[in-house]
């Protein structure tokens, strides 16, 4: 996963985060030229992603240690299925069990979750996307794990994309300013997004020519309505708590994304523990 350029950075950092000045426990107990054989198992239904972080973890404390996954990246799997194996020097295995687990875990139930979204919605028209809701320097890992999930990423960070919201809209004086605003001093290369909460402001928005407009803490039927009104002319992104919302419902409306920040944000992770 070679997109990933900083990753060895952030596990170094995770792993002096929980090593400190040495892993006191295993440099006790467990014989320093020890070698132990062992499997990821999963202990829950779900998606894995993330397998790959498991010999990079690993690496920086023994390379002799070998991890290698049994199932493919975005594989679903069920309680008790083997997702990987290790084997190597048992020091650096137990030292690096927790950072591995945690980031594999983590990134599992993203996926998890994002797949159980994009379930919900199948047979319409509407995607499932992330939000900037992620965990400090886990971002691209994050949302690396929605894709797997079948979502689909929204911007990345605030240099990728022009998304005006209601303190936007009220620090510029209104939708219309902030859309004119916007069009005259961003590169034309860039679309803009605004953010409506009644049908008065999607018609201003609308007006004012935004390229996507937001659809924020709507009940379906104003979605709706909205949708109607906008009649194709911009696309349409559901927001506001949709983690909490029947989707299938939001995506009846006909609007074009869903936008869940729950993905990344409140996610459980999946279920996986290390076996010698």
């Amino acid at each position: 996963m070679t997109q990933f350029l900083s990753l060895d950075a952030f596990i170094a950092a995770a792993l002096r985060e929980d090593v400190g000045t040495g892993d006191i426990t295993t440099r006790c107990c467990v014989p320093e030229d020890a070698v132990s054989a062992g499997f990821f198992r999963a202990k829950e239904r779900g998606v894995v992603a993330g397998l790959f972080i498991l010999p990079r973890v690993f690496a920086q404390l023994d390379a002799g240690v070998v991890a290698t996954p049994l199932v493919k990246e975005g594989a679903e799997v069920n309680s008790g299925d083997i997702v990987a194996t290790i084997e190597g020097n048992s020091r650096a295995i137990l030292t690096g069990e927790r950072v591995a687990l945690n980031i594999l875990q983590r990134l599992s139930g993203v996926a998890t979750q994002t797949a159980a979204a994009v379930a919900a919605v199948a047979g319409t028209k509407t995607r499932i996307v992330d939000t900037r809701k992620t965990t400090p320097g886990l971002r691209e890992l994050e949302k690396y794990a929605v894709r797997t999930g079948g979502g689909v990423n929204h911007r990345f960070g605030l240099s990728d994309g022009i998304l005006i919201k209601d303190n936007h809209i009220k620090a510029s004086g209104g939708i219309t300013a902030a859309i004119t605003s916007a069009r005259k001093n961003a590169p034309h290369t860039l679309k803009i997004e605004v953010e409506a909460e009644t049908l008065e402001q999607v018609a201003e928005a609308l007006d004012a020519r935004a390229d996507v407009i937001m659809l924020d803490n709507m009940t379906t039927q104003l979605m709706a309505e909205s949708v109607k009104l906008i009649a194709g002319r911009a696309l349409t992104e559901a927001s506001g708590n949709m983690g909490e919302r029947d989707l299938r419902e939001v995506a009846d409306t006909g609007v074009d994304f869903i936008s869940i920040g729950g993905l990344t944000h409140s996610v459980r992770a999946l279920d996986i523990s290390l076996k010698f």
